[in-house]
């Protein structure tokens, strides 16, 4: 299990969103905390530890809670290729400056 101390802490703040952000969804549906964490088949502690982003629940927790907020779609979507700024930067980057005809 990772440390807290081992994750970089721009993902740490992301982590600690995700949990606040998770937790509002789940109010905002009215939804306690026991319906929650027994739609989720976890206990209460654990639904608590990821609602405060802690780094060691596991992600199908995460997944199921998606699922049960019907939020799932963007999970689906975190690492698609066509929003990867970066990958597309890099991409373009291998791209030849010329392109010659082939000689027969």
């Amino acid at each position: 299990m990772p440390q807290a101390s081992s994750i970089p802490l721009p993902a740490r703040h992301a982590l600690l969103k995700l949990g606040r952000d998770l937790a509002l969804a789940r109010r905002k549906r009215r939804i306690s905390t026991s319906d929650m964490a027994a739609r989720l088949f976890v206990s209460r502690d654990t639904l608590w530890r990821l609602e405060r982003g802690d780094a060691t629940v596991a992600l199908g927790t995460l997944a199921t809670a998606l699922f049960v907020l019907r939020l799932h779609e963007r999970l689906a979507s975190l690492a698609e290729p066509s929003k990867d700024e970066l990958g597309l930067t890099l991409d373009e980057g291998r791209l030849p400056q010329r392109i010659r005809r082939a000689h027969s």
